[in-house]
């Protein structure tokens, strides 16, 4: 009898232990060889590798291939939309890509064509903090929305603030008070 109240003492201290860890965060190494495709907007901008802009913008595996494809269309057709009427300037004068208008270039690579990365980068990962709650590393859906929403803004300006010196035109950001 005495080893049966024991081990009922036992049982009830071992199920009423509460654990506690971090939260579970869904993640793909970089080296994950599955290939997630490229987006490609016409000849004249550079195509955009889905698997650069992941690592890029620090998107873990809890962004599926589906819904970063997504996100990045709709930014790349945003930021051509952005840029037609200096494209088609650019077009007339004899520029057959991006890469060929003249720009200063850092270890060989344009600026224009970081500068148009950013912003396609940065309105993709801007859409996925507005829309995909569990990206983000609490790993709870609900907290920090003022926090994602004030990332989402700060990126869509550094988007913003590509295109325009893509165009060579001055950055203005405004606010009503």
């Amino acid at each position: 009898a005495r080893s049966s109240a024991a081990s009922d003492v036992y049982k009830r201290q071992t199920m009423s232990l509460i654990a506690s860890g971090p939260p579970l965060v869904v993640t793909t190494p970089s080296e994950d060889p599955s290939p997630l495709g490229t987006l490609n907007a016409g000849p004249f901008w550079p195509v955009i590798d889905l698997a650069k802009l992941r690592d890029t913008v620090s998107l873990d595996g809890a962004v599926t291939a589906a819904r970063l494809t997504h996100a990045a269309t709709s930014a790349l057709s945003s930021v051509v939309q952005d840029l037609a009427t200096w494209w088609a300037t650019q077009a007339a004068a004899g520029h057959a890509t991006l890469a060929d208008v003249p720009a200063l270039a850092i270890n060989g690579h344009s600026v224009k064509v970081g500068q148009f990365e950013t912003a396609v980068y940065a309105l993709t990962r801007a859409s996925l903090l507005e829309r995909y709650a569990g990206i983000e590393a609490t790993g709870r859906a609900n907290d920090g929305a003022e926090i994602r929403a004030a990332q989402a803004n700060e990126l869509r300006r550094d988007a913003f603030w590509a295109v325009r010196d893509i165009q060579g035109t001055a950055r203005m950001t405004s606010e009503l008070i």
